[in-house]
């Protein structure tokens, strides 16, 4: 984990140095990298279903290579938790990433690895007091079912890749896509023939897998070139954020409420649904306020620059103009209906 934080530190700040509009999550602005996290993600739940295994194929080169393959594994592990959680830790870290980023280049990464030792420290904990183990279930057939179980929040969440691919590269992204999961999941099928297989059987079946992962490696390219969708419907009662729309709405004392979100924040879409709700848009109506949605689902300067200016790197962010001069409100990341409805009538109370 934390030589995920690290390297993920040096992307973003060497993005910044070469003058890229990039911030907290922006690797799940790239139509490619969430094709190939889906594909991990549903090769996982293959691995908890049985179709394949990571022993037998690849440790039979002897004792010691199967004892580091156990740390192999969580090393891997700790990789692809940082990859696929850290845009989720946005309302937590916020003010804490928008900081690093404007300091010094070793001030910066120390604040990356200080978050890497947080989200490692339950992991820490058990390995430095191993008795804390003694609290958990101990070994026996029902950790089989739950290896199972888990696959499908596995599938789970490559299915919602899927649907983040379908807002950022439209129907084709989406068949690409899944093209390529049918041909990794013919592989994991034939990898897990060439386990139980002997001699040639077992050739044969790593062939396949390796060529069907060729083939879907071959994807990816289309996927990251592919044509930009149609504009999305908006939510009923909103307009498309320009920078531009937002300076003659506030010029003109106009009350504006700026949502800004994307595809693949969890956050956001929990936020649209148990916040900003059909009542509090019939508020916004009902008060004359303009609601601005950014979509930061593919990269945007206008809205990394909007980002910045109220000190975020990442979304979800909620500013409030409230128009007549008066100074904007930045709501909190984790929003509810109340929030919302204070924030927008305070100024009229």
């Amino acid at each position: 984990m934390l030589i995920a934080f690290a390297a993920l530190a040096g992307a973003l700040l060497a993005a910044r140095a070469a003058g890229l509009a990039a911030g907290w999550g922006f690797q799940f602005q790239h139509p490619g990298f969430v094709a190939a996290i889906a594909w991990i993600l549903f090769v996982v739940g293959l691995n908890f279903s049985g179709v394949f295994s990571l022993g037998g194929s690849f440790t039979g080169a002897g004792q010691s290579l199967a004892g580091r393959e156990g740390h192999g594994g969580s090393f891997a592990t700790g990789l692809l938790a940082v990859v696929v959680a850290a845009p989720c830790t946005a309302p937590f870290m916020g003010a804490a990433i928008a900081g690093a980023l404007a300091a010094p280049p070793a001030a910066a990464l120390a604040v990356f690895l200080a978050m890497g030792l947080g989200m490692a420290a339950p992991y820490v904990v058990l390995a430095l007091i191993p008795g804390v183990a003694r609290a958990l279930p101990r070994p026996g057939a029902w950790m089989e079912v739950l290896r199972q179980a888990l696959a499908f929040p596995m599938y789970g969440a490559a299915a919602w890749l899927v649907w983040v691919m379908s807002e950022e590269a439209g129907p084709q992204g989406v068949l690409a896509t899944l093209a390529g999961a049918v041909l990794i999941g013919l592989g994991a099928w034939a990898l897990g023939l060439a386990e139980r297989a002997q001699g040639r059987g077992r050739r044969l079946g790593r062939a396949v897998a390796g060529a069907a992962l060729l083939a879907a490696l071959a994807v990816l390219p289309g996927i990251g070139v592919a044509p930009l969708p149609q504009a999305r419907a908006a939510v009923e009662g909103s307009e498309a954020f320009s920078s531009a729309r937002l300076a003659a709405l506030v010029d003109a004392g106009r009350p504006v409420f700026v949502d800004a979100t994307a595809a693949w924040c969890i956050t956001c879409k929990v936020n649209e649904r148990l916040a900003l709700t059909p009542r509090v848009r019939a508020a916004f109506a009902a008060e004359g306020i303009t609601y601005l949605v950014a979509d930061w689902t593919r990269q945007d300067r206008s809205i990394s620059a909007f980002l910045r200016a109220h000190g975020q790197e990442g979304v979800p962010l909620y500013v409030f103009y409230p128009g007549h001069g008066r100074a904007p409100v930045v709501l909190p990341q984790l929003l509810t209906e109340t929030t919302v409805l204070d924030a927008i009538r305070a100024p009229a109370s």
